[in-house]
């Protein structure tokens, strides 16, 4: 379908990342102040949630946040891991969007949410944020009785970028003999960073995350270059993919990303993986978080909801 019409003057006024980025401190921060103002403008509030708390574990070489959300009601919950986006280099759990973000699954699907402060390129390049990802993760399940967590209820997701570490995190999970996972649910996923899919030229331009800010992100994001084919950098190039958790995958019609989300789920069902693909029509790289303007957009969200749930209800019968 058509670009939805509400986007057109959106997608011509959201700021271009500089050409390049000197002071990557001051960077992330106008990044969260330019993210701040569109959450007021186009995000609905986040749901009440019982509590949330903020905890700081070690990791190799340092130590990362992790902000926890607690629903109402006694446990134990089903939990899940939730990875922020940012091309790798940018995004923090501390801001209004990760709350709400991480609001409306606490709330809507019942369970105890975690997201992680993973490091940012350039200064900690890849694979240091899968790693502070997986700590996280790990983290979870050794202090399951602390959290009030279903071990057996455990799902992981994330957008764009985080949707990447998230599909590289289940990956090293089935490699490492590590704890199964209910689901991978992916929105928007970065999967082929040797940017091989059709639609990154068929939406290069024009719809606000264009391929030359994407081949501007990935020399920040890899040592090499020749580190794009890393199955832990670009899952979609695998070998193998059996094994893996159940996904759902959603991407956005007119996002140059668009068809690695097409392509990781035919690729995990030919491998024997449920997977469920969903092409949000109209839509573009950021559309999700327009929930107070756009119907379609708190019909994602709606969407994303529900395969949460069916995950964790599934795995109770």
């Amino acid at each position: 379908m058509p670009l939805d019409p509400f986007l057109e003057p959106l997608v011509a006024n959201l700021p271009p990342v500089p050409e390049q980025i000197d002071d990557f401190p001051a960077f992330r921060a106008q990044d969260a102040a330019g993210a701040a103002v569109m959450v007021e403008q186009f995000t609905e509030p986040g749901p009440p949630v019982r509590s949330r708390r903020t905890v700081t574990i070690p990791v190799n070489g340092g130590n990362i946040d992790l902000k926890i959300f607690y629903p109402e009601g006694d446990g134990p919950h089903p939990a899940h891991l939730y990875i922020h986006g940012g091309g790798w280099i940018a995004g923090t759990i501390h801001t209004p969007y990760i709350d709400i973000t991480c609001q409306e699954r606490c709330a809507g699907a019942d369970c105890v949410v975690v997201t992680v402060e993973y490091r940012k390129a350039p200064e900690h390049q890849f694979p240091t944020g899968l790693n502070d990802c997986h700590a996280a993760l790990m983290w979870m399940f050794d202090h399951a009785d602390e959290l009030g967590i279903q071990v057996d209820r455990v799902s992981v997701g994330g957008g764009s970028a985080g949707a990447n570490l998230a599909a590289a995190l289940c990956l090293k999970l089935r490699d490492e003999n590590g704890p199964k996972l209910a689901l991978q649910l992916l929105e928007v996923p970065a999967l082929d960073l040797t940017l091989a899919s059709p639609s990154m030229h068929r939406n290069a331009t024009g719809y606000g995350l264009d391929l030359t800010t994407i081949e501007q992100l990935l020399p920040y994001y890899l040592p090499a270059p020749e580190d794009a084919t890393q199955p832990y950098a670009s899952p979609l190039l695998a070998s193998d993919l059996s094994g893996l958790p159940p996904a759902y995958i959603m991407s956005a019609e007119y996002d140059p990303l668009c068809d690695d989300g097409q392509r990781y789920a035919d690729r995990l069902n030919a491998a024997g993986v449920n997977a469920t693909y969903s092409l949000q029509e109209g839509h573009i790289h950021v559309s999700s978080a327009l929930t107070k303007v756009m119907p379609s957009a708190r019909d994602w969200r709606t969407e994303m909801i529900a395969a949460l749930n069916k995950a964790n209800v599934g795995l109770s019968q």
